[in-house]
């Protein structure tokens, strides 16, 4: 796969809220950084982390409005839903990605805290 086939793969997996199965397209030393919260490393760390948020939520999409791929970076701009119990939790998101050998080494995630708290 292409990076950009790797990171629309790894978002294809969140949606389905298989997020073991979505972790299996990061490095082992993968550093994640939810900007405004604060960065993890690895795929025990992103599993602990992502894993017990998505599993409490009905549906998740993330649709992805722009995308772009340069060599091993990929950019998108997106708009992140999280829905439990017919409540939506909607956040527009802008992620930076690194993808080396077909895994993610880096994912960063850029959002508005304030937007997410004012909704959950």
């Amino acid at each position: 796969m292409t990076p950009l086939e790797t990171v629309n793969e790894f978002i294809r997996r969140i949606e389905a809220r298989d997020v073991a199965a979505a972790v299996e397209l990061v490095s082992e030393d993968c550093e994640y950084d939810n900007v405004p919260m604060g960065k993890v490393f690895g795929r025990d760390a992103i599993l602990g982390g992502l894993g017990p948020f998505v599993s409490v939520c009905d549906e998740v999409e993330w649709k992805v409005f722009r995308e772009a791929e340069n060599g091993h970076l990929v950019f998108n701009e997106r708009f992140d839903r999280f829905g439990n119990n017919g409540k939506w939790i909607e956040v527009p998101v802008t992620g930076v990605w690194e993808v080396h050998d077909g895994l993610i080494t880096l994912w960063r995630d850029y959002f508005d805290l304030a937007t997410y708290r004012n909704q959950a």
